[in-house]
């Protein structure tokens, strides 16, 4: 089996999850081809038995790039067998980490041509010394407003890595 493993990720934490995903895939004796939307442009669909798309979000929206290959792509990837999951700091509260009572996420699936066989959504990382000037400002006057970490010096990885295998394998098992 063949699956191409697509990430958009902002600060490194969609990328994180997306590789881990890979390393269980392939102990399993898949193979992996990993692939950055955001930088990649052409994508041969066909020559994967299965899609897997992670993508975070920043400011309330995921990149432009995941709705433009959704969009160019969706009547191959709605005929074949799909996962996707989004990443975001709103899910590291109970109540907002599910594909239904994550806003961003639900949303975005709403308005989506692609339906993904499988979904979720994961709680990303707070690590404020590595973001720029602007971001760490906008960020930390975002979780001032939902109660969250507001030191500067914060570094937290709020990702639940039992939930990221458990979505591995229901997608290795579609």
């Amino acid at each position: 089996m063949s699956y191409l493993l697509l990430h958009s990720s902002t600060d490194g934490q969609t990328k994180k999850i997306i590789l881990k995903m890979a390393d269980q895939l392939r102990r399993s004796g898949r193979e992996c081809d990993i692939r950055d939307l955001n930088s990649d442009k052409s994508f041969n669909l066909s020559a994967y038995d299965k899609v897997l798309v992670g993508a975070s979000i920043r400011y309330g929206h995921f990149n432009k790039q995941l709705v433009r290959f959704a969009s160019t792509h969706q009547n191959q990837l709605n005929s074949m067998k799909t996962g996707f999951f989004a990443v975001n700091l709103t899910a590291r509260k109970e109540g907002k980490n599910t594909v239904e009572t994550n806003a961003y996420t639900r949303k975005f699936l709403e308005k989506c041509p692609w339906q993904p066989t499988v979904k979720s959504v994961f709680a990303g990382a707070l690590f404020y010394p590595r973001y720029k000037w602007f971001d760490r400002v906008m960020i930390r006057f975002i979780m001032k407003m939902t109660d969250g970490p507001t030191d500067p010096n914060t570094e937290i990885e709020y990702t639940n890595w039992d939930n990221v295998a458990a979505f591995a394998t229901e997608f290795d098992n579609l």
